[in-house]
């Protein structure tokens, strides 16, 4: 039995109208640099779309939108440079950095011999509090409208910092 090809408007047609802008200003966007995208089912979220690195053969995503129960859009923006961008991430409204807040502590911090090898979580601070979270859960935020401006941001910001690196050799 084949895999069933999904495409972006699969999950599109699921996006409540509250967020389809959002979505789709941020799918061309994202196209527009060269990232790939690729929509998936997967047993915890159902259909899910990412976008992985332009240029590069290593999967490497900048963001993955998927539905909780089926029913809360969520994005997980993986904000691998974000010490680059201190002023973006204190920009965020207090709803946010509160998300951010419940995420799961980095356990490799606590202790170096637990996680996986090449794992290690984000440490930075938001106004003056510092956070150490876990990579995979760290910037995964609800898409609600008082959000979408700041996730806007945040994704500029990890995009040109990911385009800088792809540029300049020997940066990483």
């Amino acid at each position: 039995m084949s895999k069933a090809k999904y495409q972006f408007e699969d999950f599109f047609i699921s996006v409540n109208d509250d967020s389809k802008d959002f979505v789709i200003t941020v799918h061309e966007m994202l196209l527009q640099q060269d990232y790939k995208c690729k929509v998936q089912f997967t047993k915890s979220n159902g259909l899910q779309v990412s976008y992985s690195e332009p240029k590069i053969k290593v999967v490497k995503g900048i963001i993955v939108y998927f539905f909780i129960r089926n029913e809360r859009l969520m994005i997980r923006i993986n904000a691998d440079h974000h010490a680059a961008y201190p002023d973006a991430l204190n920009r965020l409204p207090e709803h946010m950095v509160s998300q951010i807040g419940r995420a799961d502590d980095c356990i490799k911090m606590i202790d170096p011999s637990r996680c996986w090898q090449g794992c290690m979580g984000h440490d930075f601070h938001i106004r003056g509090t510092r956070y150490q979270k876990c990579r995979v859960n760290c910037f995964l935020f609800d898409i609600d409208p008082e959000s979408v401006p700041f996730l806007l941001a945040l994704i500029e910001c990890e995009s040109k910092e990911r385009q800088a690196r792809l540029l300049a050799p020997g940066v990483v």
